[in-house]
C-alpha cells in the first residue's frame, strides 16, 4: 500500500540516527520500528502522511499545532527526530538578507506583534517562567543552577556590566514583566524606567511598582520606543529580548534613537539573538514561516557583526561582546520542562492550540542555539564623551570578581 511505503520511506530516513520512531495511523494501524521506540507519530490524516514523503522542520511543527499529528516522546528526541527526517542541517540555507516587506515594523504593526505574543495570559506564563517572570536567555554559573538562580544571576551580569550607580536614570526598553528595572532599583539604588508595548506586562509592572514601595524610583510605560523623549538624557539603557523585534531596515533607526537618548559617556546593553550567518537570518527548513506565523510576527534576526557595524554607524563604540549561546540553550530547555510539567493548566489557560504553539517552538529553539543555528550576544557599548574618551574599567573585574 501507498502507506506502508511512505512509513518504510520515513524509516530509511531515520535509520542509523539512533530514534526509532512507532506511526500509529488514523484507522488505529500502528507500525513498530524493530527496536523500542523513543517516539511515537500519531498520524490523523491521509494528508499529513503523505506529507511527510518531503517534510520540512516548518511544516512538521504546524502539523503538530493544528493537530493533524501528535507526537509523543521526550522533547529533545522529538526535535532530534524532526532533524533527522528533514535533513534540517542540510536546509539551514542562505537566505538573503534583504527583506521586501518593508511594511513591517511600523507602530501600528509591532504593537499587534508583541500584542499576539506576550498578552496570552499572564498566568501562563507564570507556570514556566522562573519567580521574576524573566522572558530571557538566563545566565548559568555552574550546569546545576536552578533557573530562578540563573535568571538573578543574568540581572546581577547585566547590571554590572552597565557600572550601575545609585540615583543614575536607567532605561530598560522592552521591560517585560519588570525583572530587570525591580532587581535594579533594589540592589543599585538606581531610578528605573521601562517601556513593552504589552498592556498585560505593563499592567502586572505597575502593581509589582506598587506592592514593593518603589513608586518614587521606578515607572513603567506603555510606549514605543521611537516615541520616547529625549528632553532629559539617561545615564545608563538596556535591551534585552527586545531586539529582535526591531527589524532589519529600522537597526539604524533604533540605533540613532538609543544614541539620542544617552547622555555623553552613558552606557547601552543590548542583548539579542542574533543569525549565526552573514548572509541569512539563521533559519531554514520552513522554520522562519514557522515561527513568523504562530509564535513572533515580524520578528527578524541579522548577524552580530551587522549589530556591531549599525551600533558604530551611529557613534556608539563596541566596549564588551560575550556570546550567551549555550546559556540560552539551557534557559529553553528549562522552559520546555516546566512548561510541560504544568500542561494540564497551560492548556486550561490558553488551549490546546497555544500550548503546542510554545512547547514545539520552545523546544525547537532550544535545539537551534545547541546545534548553532542561532545564537545570543550581550554588546555593550558607550556613548563616547565630545573630546572622545569613555569611562569604563581596563579590566573585567568589576563584572566577575564578586
Amino acid at each position: 500500500m501507498l502507506h506502508n511505503r511512505v512509513i518504510k520511506q520515513v524509516e530509511r530516513r531515520l535509520r542509523g540516527q539512533g530514534l526509532p520512531l512507532a506511526v500509529e495511523l488514523w484507522n488505529g494501524k500502528t507500525v513498530h520500528p524493530p527496536e523500542p521506540a523513543k517516539v511515537k507519530l500519531r498520524v490523523r490524516t491521509p494528508r499529513a502522511l503523505f506529507s511527510l514523503a518531503k517534510p520540512n522542520m516548518g511544516k512538521l511543527a504546524a502539523q503538530y499545532v493544528e493537530q493533524e499529528i501528535d507526537l509523543e516522546g521526550n522533547s529533545r528526541d522529538i526535535i532530534k527526530l524532526g532533524e533527522a527526517l528533514c535533513n534540517a542541517a542540510d536546509a539551514i540555507e542562505s537566505r538573503s538578507g534583504i527583506d521586501l516587506k518593508w511594511w513591517r515594523h511600523s507602530r501600528k504593526a509591532d504593537r499587534r506583534a508583541i500584542s499576539y505574543h506576550y498578552d496570552v495570559s499572564n498566568d501562563f506564563y507564570a507556570l514556566w517562567l522562573d519567580r521574576r517572570r524573566v522572558y530571557s536567555c538566563a545566565y548559568f554559573r555552574t550546569p546545576g543552577d536552578s533557573l530562578d538562580q540563573a535568571q538573578e544571576q543574568k540581572l546581577d551580569h547585566i547590571c554590572r556590566k552597565l557600572l550601575l550607580q545609585p540615583e543614575e536614570r536607567f532605561l530598560d526598553i522592552g521591560c517585560g514583566w519588570g525583572g530587570l528595572i525591580l532587581w535594579a532599583a533594589e540592589n543599585y539604588g538606581v531610578r528605573a524606567t521601562g517601556i513593552t508595548l504589552s498592556r498585560n506586562q505593563h499592567d502586572y509592572v505597575q502593581q509589582a511598582i506598587r506592592e514593593r514601595g518603589l513608586e518614587k524610583r521606578v515607572e513603567v510605560r506603555l510606549m514605543d520606543y521611537r516615541d520616547l523623549p529625549e528632553s532629559l538624557p539617561f545615564d545608563k539603557i538596556a535591551s534585552v529580548g527586545m531586539f529582535e523585534h526591531v527589524g532589519r531596515k529600522n537597526l539604524p533607526l533604533y540605533f540613532a534613537k538609543i544614541f539620542r537618548l544617552l547622555r555623553p559617556g552613558g552606557l547601552v546593553m543590548n542583548h539579542g539573538i542574533t543569525s549565526t550567518a552573514l548572509d541569512t537570518e539563521g533559519l531554514g527548513s520552513g522554520i522562519s514561516d514557522f515561527i513568523d506565523r504562530y509564535v513572533f510576527p515580524d520578528g527578524e534576526l541579522t548577524h552580530v557583526a551587522k549589530v556591531i557595524e549599525a551600533m558604530a554607524q551611529h557613534k556608539l563604540e563596541c566596549l564588551d561582546s560575550e556570546c550567551l549561546r549555550p546559556h540560552y540553550a539551557r534557559t529553553l530547555w528549562h522552559w520546555v520542562e516546566r512548561l510541560e510539567t504544568q500542561q494540564a493548566e497551560a492548556r486550561r489557560l490558553v488551549g490546546e492550540d497555544r500550548f503546542r504553539i510554545w512547547q514545539i517552538y520552545m523546544a525547537g529553539s532550544a535545539h537551534a542555539f545547541e546545534r548553532g543555528w542561532l545564537s545570543l550576544y550581550q554588546l555593550l557599548a558607550a556613548k563616547p564623551h565630545v573630546n572622545g574618551t569613555v569611562d569604563y574599567p581596563l579590566t573585567r573585574e568589576h563584572i566577575y570578581g564578586g
